[in-house]
C-alpha cells in the first residue's frame, strides 16, 4: 500500500528496558502527495474512514484512500483569508486548528480555528459541508462564533478538540512576546490567551454565539471569562481526550523546559509564574498566596529538545507493546518518545525514546513533528513541517 523505500529505524536508549522490544519504525505515508506545513488530521466521526489532512497555510484536504496516489480533493480553503501579517510571521500564523462535530454524520458540521488581521484575531469559526457533495465545505454557511485579540503573530496555539461532554474545547497561546508573556495575560481571568476554553456550539448564552456550559468553573465569577475551563499556559501544541475522558495537553516551554500537562477543570498551571515544576527565573514578584499550581506529569529540559509536540494515548491494535502510551515528540530535535503514566498513582512508568532524528550543523531536526494522530484505523500518523507524513508501527 505504502512505499517502503525509506524507513527510518528507531534509535532506543540503552537505559531504557522496553525501548529493546518495541521494534517500532516510521514508514513513510502519502509519498507522491505535496504537502506543505501540515498541522493536524483528523477522521470525520461519518464511518466514512477518509483522512482530512489541514495545512497551515488554509487548506483542508481530503488523502486518496490508494496511498499511492498523488490525488487529493481540496475540501475547504481558506488561503483567500488575509491569514498572515507577513512572510516571516507565517511560522504561526495561518490555520492552526480544525475538528468535525461529533454528530458531524446527521449536522455536516466542523470547526476551524483561524488568524485574521487589521485587528490581529484568533477566529473560531463553524462551517457545514456541502449537502450536495460530501468532499465539499459550503463556504457560505461559516458562522464566526468567537474572536479572541492577538498582540503578537506567534503564541496562538490554536488546537480544538470536542470532549466526551460535546462541549468544543480551544487551547490558547499567551499571545507570544520577548521574555515570557509580557503582558502577563496567562495568569488575568479576565483574558483569554493563556487558556483552555470550553464552550456549547449547540446553544447561545445571552448575547454570544455559543452557549457556556453551566459547570464551567468561573460561571458568574467576577472579571473572568465563563469560557475559560483552565489557565496558566504558554503556547499549548497537542490536546487531545483518551478513551477514559482525560484530557492531555502538552505545553511548549520559554527557555529550560517542555511539559506535558493532564487538564483539570479549574486548574491553574502556573505559567509564568512557573515553567515546568520550578518558578520562571525571570518573574521577579510572586504569585498571589491563594495560588495553587497544578504540576505538569511530566518535564524535560532543553538538553533533549526545545518544542514540545503533543500527541494521544494510543488504544490501536497493532502495536500492543504501545498499548496505553501517550505518543509525543520534539519539534525542534526530532525525537519521539511513549510516555506510561499511572493515574491513579500520579507515577511515570516509563518514557522510551522511540526515534531520534539527525541534526544539521546549525541544531535543526531533520523530522519536525507538528502532530500525532489517529487514522481510521486509530493507528498513529506523524506529521512533520517538512511536508512528510509517517505511520508509526511494527517492523
Amino acid at each position: 500500500m505504502h512505499s517502503r523505500s525509506l524507513i527510518y529505524a528507531l534509535i532506543a536508549l540503552p537505559a531504557l528496558s522496553l525501548a529493546d522490544e518495541l521494534e517500532i519504525q516510521l514508514v513513510p505515508a502519502y509519498e507522491h502527495v505535496a504537502i506543505e506545513r501540515p498541522i493536524t488530521l483528523v477522521v470525520p466521526p461519518d464511518g466514512t474512514k477518509r483522512h482530512f489532512l489541514v495545512q497551515q497555510r488554509g487548506q483542508v484536504r481530503i488523502l486518496p484512500k490508494d496511498e499511492a496516489s498523488s490525488e487529493t480533493v481540496t475540501f475547504v480553503d481558506l488561503s483567500g483569508h488575509k491569514m498572515e501579517a507577513s512572510e516571516g510571521s507565517k511560522f504561526e500564523e495561518g490555520l492552526d486548528g480544525f475538528a468535525f462535530h461529533p454528530k458531524y454524520a446527521e449536522n455536516g458540521k466542523f470547526y476551524l480555528y483561524y488568524t485574521q488581521q487589521n485587528p490581529k484575531r484568533a477566529v473560531i469559526a463553524e462551517m457545514q459541508a456541502s449537502k450536495s457533495d460530501p468532499n465539499q465545505a459550503d463556504p457560505t454557511t461559516e458562522r464566526v462564533l468567537l474572536e479572541v485579540k492577538l498582540p503578537w503573530w506567534w503564541h496562538h496555539s490554536g488546537n480544538l478538540a470536542f470532549g466526551p461532554d460535546g462541549y468544543l474545547y480551544i487551547a490558547i497561546g499567551d499571545g507570544g512576546g520577548k521574555d515570557g508573556d509580557p503582558l502577563r495575560w496567562a495568569q488575568n481571568l479576565f483574558v483569554m490567551n493563556g487558556k483552555v476554553l470550553r464552550i456549547d456550539v449547540d446553544s447561545t448564552t445571552g448575547a454570544r454565539a455559543y452557549g457556556i456550559p453551566k459547570d464551567n468553573p468561573f460561571v458568574g465569577k467576577e472579571a473572568a471569562h465563563e469560557e475559560i475551563f483552565a489557565y496558566g499556559f504558554r503556547n499549548p501544541w497537542g490536546m487531545s481526550f483518551d478513551a477514559d475522558g482525560a484530557l492531555w495537553l502538552a505545553d511548549v516551554g520559554q527557555e529550560l523546559w517542555e511539559e506535558i500537562n493532564l487538564v483539570e477543570k479549574g486548574g491553574n498551571y502556573g505559567w509564568s509564574h512557573r515553567e515546568g515544576m520550578v518558578k520562571y527565573w525571570r518573574r521577579s514578584d510572586e504569585p498571589p498566596a491563594e495560588a495553587k499550581f497544578v504540576d505538569p506529569i511530566f518535564v524535560y529540559d532543553h538538553s533533549q529538545g526545545i518544542s514540545i509536540t503533543g500527541g494521544f494515548v494510543y488504544r490501536g491494535e497493532k502495536m500492543p507493546q504501545l498499548k496505553g502510551a501517550y505518543l509525543y515528540g520534539d519539534w525542534g530535535y526530532g525525537r519521539v518518545w511513549a510516555l506510561k503514566y499511572d493515574k491513579a498513582a500520579k507515577k511515570v512508568l516509563s518514557n522510551d525514546l522511540l526515534f531520534k532524528s539527525d541534526l544539521s550543523p546549525k541544531g535543526q531536526s531533520s523530522l519536525q513533528p507538528t502532530a500525532f494522530c489517529e487514522d481510521a484505523d486509530h493507528e498513529p500518523l506523524l506529521l512533520g513541517w517538512n511536508g512528510k507524513l509517517f505511520h508509526i508501527t511494527n517492523r
